[in-house]
């Protein structure tokens, strides 16, 4: 490997870094869109159940805000709850978009890499063709500049196509697990608007 990497020149070492950055996005980005770290099984049931039972006090709400990102949009819930339902929708919603941003967190910059290694690697081609040229001579070509020229221009075009096709295959799947789960949520939270407004009215109505 070190052989290949000292072959392929000083360009390597972006695409390197590229890569760097992309596993340890991709690492970080498995663990936390994780289904039971954003939105655990039961945290709407335990909420209603809290709500119906009337356990739902400020210790509860602010346990419930810390627990997972879920537990924030529904903390905001319970907090209007005895406002009107467009004002709990509001609330929910605002709380939303944050949950959404922090979900979205670092997959601008893979999307950036999964479009960029590639050109790194077509910079690392440019510099290596350079040096192909550089070593014509009046006399003939230098074999072992030659020889290096082409080994910088195939191994840096390689190593970015390497980083580029995973960090843009894991940027698409993270892309679409975050939408799936902020819908989920979202289909939650009506659930629970639904839950309070539907019993206040049967509390008025008796």
């Amino acid at each position: 490997m070190v052989s290949i990497i000292e072959a392929a020149g000083w360009p390597i070492w972006t695409i390197i870094l590229a890569s760097i950055l992309s596993v340890a996005i991709i690492i970080e980005r498995l663990y936390s869109l994780r289904q039971s770290l954003v939105a655990p099984a039961g945290t709407l049931e335990n909420v209603i159940q809290a709500y119906q039972g009337r356990e739902a006090d400020e210790a509860f709400i602010t346990e419930l805000n810390a627990a997972s990102p879920l537990g924030q949009i529904l903390a905001a819930g319970l907090k209007t709850a005895d406002s009107s339902r467009e004002l709990m929708k509001e609330s929910i919603e605002e709380t939303g978009r944050a949950v959404a941003h922090d979900l979205d967190r670092f997959m601008t910059t893979l999307g950036t890499i999964a479009a960029m290694a590639p050109l790194l690697g077509l910079l690392g081609t440019v510099v290596g063709m350079i040096e192909i040229f550089g070593s014509q001579a009046p006399s003939g070509a230098n074999p072992q500049q030659l020889a290096q020229g082409i080994s910088v221009a195939l191994y840096n075009t390689a190593f970015g196509l390497i980083v580029a096709i995973p960090s843009m295959i894991f940027y698409r799947h993270f892309r679409a697990k975050v939408d799936a789960l902020v819908v989920g949520m979202e289909q939650q939270a009506i659930r629970l608007v639904d839950t309070v407004h539907t019993a206040g009215s049967s509390r008025r109505l008796r």
